[in-house]
């Protein structure tokens, strides 16, 4: 998901070439080294973190590595394009970077500097904003929403504001903002949003109203759908049999943290990655039962970054106790 705020849209790429080695036309056998990321902007999100977002830098980056001043501060994957940078201290200003590795390691060149001030500590407030009212969208294209809503009031001041597509949070721009463009969606999908208020002391409004849209075009899921889905029963060491699963993450404007697991038709389970969600190809095994000679179908699919769910995955049999498919 990226979503940047009114009246930032589309930003092009930029290309560093110059006498320090980034990106020149002789970086290796693969070409070019990641070009730096645009469309870089950071805003307070409490008085001890602050929101970052960036453009993709082109296809063939492995990472993303954002620095605080020179020091990096967070690592993640090529498909995340915003990130909380938390533990830092109140009213204090910080400069913040963007650089993008590619899968053989190499470090492309800085995005230009953003800053952002975390705003003074508020003792022993525990006291809410209130919530955004008169929220208001239109679809801007088959993939983006243009959306604005009232400011919130706060017995001391809003620092930010959290948007939601259904229950997943998707975006977030600094108090000072009662506008944002969200990115990154899918054609032709309805969507639900709402968006909350939030103070230096984290303390969290309840959601305004919410707004459903639906962006034109059309989707039938399959470039969303986890690709080379597989399916094999096991039995362990205690006898029982468990299902092993694996597959490679679709390839979204964002990460992908959150699976659902259909078995025989019906949602069974949901698989949530804490931390950073594995690379590539991912792996999971739940237990199935004791019985030898039962027969299950099962799918998979993704909650993309935009909130929805993705396509399912081709579908696979197992039978307990059988053998293995060659």
């Amino acid at each position: 998901m990226r979503g940047v705020p009114v009246p930032l849209y589309l930003c092009a790429a930029l290309v560093f070439v110059g006498s320090c080695g980034w990106g020149g036309p002789d970086d290796g056998e693969s070409g070019r080294l990641p070009a730096a990321p645009v469309g870089v902007t950071a805003a307070a999100g409490s008085a001890t973190s602050v929101h970052v977002m960036w453009n993709a830098a082109g296809s063939g980056v492995e990472r993303y590595e954002v620095y605080r001043g020179t020091t990096k501060v967070e690592d993640v994957p090529g498909a995340q394009h915003m990130v909380d940078v938390t533990r830092l201290e109140p009213a204090t200003p910080y400069v913040f970077t963007v650089r993008a590795r590619d899968p053989e390691g190499r470090l492309g060149p800085p995005s230009r500097e953003v800053r952002a001030t975390t705003p003074a500590a508020t003792a022993a407030d525990r006291s809410a904003p209130t919530r955004p009212e008169r929220l208001r969208g239109r679809t801007a294209g088959s993939r983006a929403v243009q959306l604005s809503w009232a400011a919130s009031a706060d017995d001391r001041d809003v620092v930010s504001y959290d948007i939601y597509q259904g229950s997943a949070k998707i975006h977030s721009v600094g108090g000072e903002q009662t506008a944002a463009v969200v990115t990154g969606l899918r054609p032709g999908t309805p969507y639900s949003f709402t968006v909350r208020a939030r103070d230096a002391a984290d303390n969290l409004s309840p959601a305004g109203d919410t707004v459903r849209l639906t962006t034109p075009g059309s989707d039938d899921g399959r470039d969303t759908a986890p690709a080379d889905f597989r399916a094999t029963a096991r039995r362990g060491a205690d006898g029982a049999y468990y299902l092993d699963l694996a597959w490679t993450a679709p390839r979204t404007d964002g990460v992908v943290t959150e699976y659902q697991i259909h078995l025989d038709g019906r949602a069974a389970t949901s698989l949530v990655f804490g931390g950073t969600p594995p690379r590539g190809r991912a792996t999971y095994s739940f237990y199935l039962g004791r019985e030898a000679g039962e027969r299950h179908r099962v799918r998979l699919r993704a909650r993309l970054p935009d909130g929805t769910w993705g396509g399912l995955s081709a579908q696979r049999s197992v039978t307990t106790g059988a053998p293995a498919a060659p």
